[in-house]
């Protein structure tokens, strides 16, 4: 096996940096990390592939995203005031599929959140598909696929 250890870094760089930005609410910038033709999905089964017509907790294009930053920024966001904190954990970052127009990666991540003084885990499973760009890459696709989207997932006030 080759592995591509440049691409790697740089992938995981780019995964690192969108992490920090939401965990520390700077969704204008995260918005910039995107493609305008960009998805971002939350299916609600993680062994479905046709997002567009099956049930999803997010299918957000650029104007969804943009409406969704807006709530969180305004507090108009469900519980959003509540909200202490996130910290996000990524790891065992791999590169799936590399080509000339986009680099295809999966990672694992566990979201932690502090709200009202209890602390809640999201472990996921992240696929990105990153386009390469001069500065290095913008967000084509990005789909989360929590451990429990099937199950009780309660009011969630930020991006995962």
């Amino acid at each position: 096996m080759t592995i591509n250890t440049d691409l790697l870094n740089k992938a995981t760089a780019f995964i690192w940096h969108e992490a920090d930005l939401l965990d520390h609410k700077e969704y204008q910038e995260w918005l910039s990390l995107w493609d305008k033709n960009g998805l971002y999905i939350v299916p609600t089964d993680n062994n479905e592939t046709d997002y567009e017509n099956t049930l999803n907790l997010a299918l957000d294009d650029a104007d969804m995203r943009r409406m969704r930053v807006a709530r969180l920024d305004s507090g108009e966001s469900v519980s959003a005031s509540s909200v202490s904190g996130t910290v996000r954990m990524v790891s065992r970052v791999r590169i799936l599929e590399e080509t000339a127009d986009y680099v295809v990666v999966r990672c694992a991540m566990t979201l932690n959140e502090l709200r009202h003084g209890n602390l809640v885990s999201y472990p996921a499973d992240l696929e990105y598909r990153l386009k390469p760009t001069d500065d290095g890459f913008v967000i084509d696709r990005k789909v989360v696929k929590l451990m429990h989207a099937d199950g009780f997932l309660r009011t969630v006030s930020f991006i995962f």
